[in-house]
């Protein structure tokens, strides 16, 4: 037998189908609005009636007139949205008969719910706005507080649990980390939100930690991972960012047995700033080539040819494709089949893009708690739907040599207190510009 679920539950899965866009409607917003106004009304009926009968919807009453929920009864309420119809739940058995305070106050307050629906959408709900809109004409509160708490923190709740889960579960082989700016304070610059994922050893993608800074400085993004790391996440095999100064310091701080990768489609980005038209073409076939190269020798002869043809004509350019260089050709000591996903932060700018779309529908989301609420609600939505990679036994075999190397070179690197052959290797590259 299906288990019978409370009206709010189905309306809350219909709001999540139409933000995920899996429920097409002619005017998204207003249809948004109505969802989440009437997902409120549900909400708080349930709420009255369980605290009218002292129990939960699926526990049983302690003996005669107790009352029993019985069923649901549909109500309508006039927006200026539109007619906004809703399920509220009956009350049977009760010595005397239950009637609905809250219902018989929400027919004057349809404006109240519809600011409190675009609240919950774009800001998250406050305790204080709730108990606005749920007070009677004498002042008097029709839910109880704790029901307005939990009305109001079901999303932090939510977020919370998910910044605070333990990581051991996720043999994490390839951590991406990435920022995108929001504007949290009206008229201040905007803000930094940081947010992880990787690639497991079994090739689940994982939205791994969410986090606002207030810039992306080494302190800042160090405290991020450390977080991660408090909650039992591994050392990766490799660790890809864009070229931010403090990610690219808090990386090497934080996971001192990993590799670097530098975010290729951010370098060519920079490239493509730097180099003339008509010369790009060129330029950049040789730079892809020594990027997507078969190894990292041939990736530094590539890109010592390169450095010799174009040194004179564009010196900046060529200084920007050096710089970092062997965080660039990191990906190619992992297995051939995986390079593609690896060498850029693009999974985590789509994931980006799904939040921006929403903030496009409800926009002025003021505030470090709400603006992580919609990034929280709209990315792991979307990472549900990321799709596995396939890794075979050979290929973890090649993985488990790449962490013996890595093990190796960060021993003799403490032991020894030598530079490590990345850091020759780039010398000598430089030393090729210099000549």
């Amino acid at each position: 037998m299906t288990r019978r679920l409370p009206a709010s539950e189905c309306t809350r899965e219909a709001l999540n189908d139409l933000i995920d866009e899996r429920l097409r409607v002619d005017n998204a917003r207003s249809e948004l609005v109505k969802l989440a106004t009437r997902l409120i009304i549900e909400e708080g009926l349930e709420a009255e009636v369980r605290d009218a009968l002292g129990r939960e919807y699926y526990e049983h009453g302690a003996g005669l007139g107790d009352g029993y929920r019985n069923g649901v009864r549909r109500g309508r309420l006039k927006t200026a949205e539109g007619a906004i119809d809703f399920s509220a739940p009956q009350v049977a058995g009760t010595a005397a008969p239950f009637r609905s305070e809250l219902r018989a106050h929400l027919k004057g307050h349809s404006e109240a719910l519809e600011d409190l629906a675009v609240e919950m959408l774009a800001r998250g709900l406050s305790v204080r706005d709730i108990e606005a809109a749920f007070r009677d004409e004498e002042g008097r509160l029709l839910l109880s507080r704790t029901a307005v708490s939990e009305i109001g923190e079901r999303l932090w709740a939510d977020y919370q649990e998910f910044a605070g889960r333990d990581l051991c579960e996720y043999d994490v082989a390839y951590l991406f980390v990435d920022g995108v700016a929001e504007r949290i304070r009206p008229g201040q610059k905007r803000e930094p939100e940081l947010a992880a994922w990787g690639f497991t050893g079994e090739g689940r993608k994982v939205l791994l930690h969410l986090m606002a800074g207030s810039k992306e400085d080494h302190e800042t993004v160090s405290a991020f991972f450390q977080d991660m790391r408090g909650r039992s996440l591994g050392d990766p095999l490799l660790v890809v960012s864009d070229g931010a100064p403090g990610i690219v310091k808090a990386i090497e701080t934080c996971f001192v047995r990993s590799a670097r990768q530098r975010c290729l489609a951010h370098r060519m980005r920079n490239l493509a700033a730097k180099v003339p038209e008509d010369l790009w073409p060129d330029f950049k076939a040789r730079a892809t080539a020594a990027y997507h190269a078969p190894s990292r020798a041939i990736a530094r002869d590539l890109a010592a040819g390169l450095v010799a043809d174009y040194d004179r004509k564009l010196p900046s350019a060529v200084a920007c494709f050096m710089d970092d260089f062997e965080a660039c050709i990191a990906h190619l000591r992992i297995p051939v089949t995986h390079r593609r996903a690896v060498r850029t932060t693009n999974l985590l700018e789509r994931l980006f893009v799904e939040e921006r779309r929403r903030l496009k529908i409800i926009p002025n989301a003021w505030g470090e708690k709400p603006v992580l609420k919609l990034m929280f609600a709209a990315m792991t939505r979307a990472a549900e739907r990321w799709k596995a990679i396939r890794i075979t036994e050979f290929e973890r075999r090649q993985m488990a040599a790449v962490r013996a190397e890595l093990d190796k070179e960060y021993e003799a690197q403490i032991g020894l207190g030598k530079p490590t052959s990345k850091e020759k290797h780039s010398e000598k590259i430089s030393s090729t510009s210099r000549t």
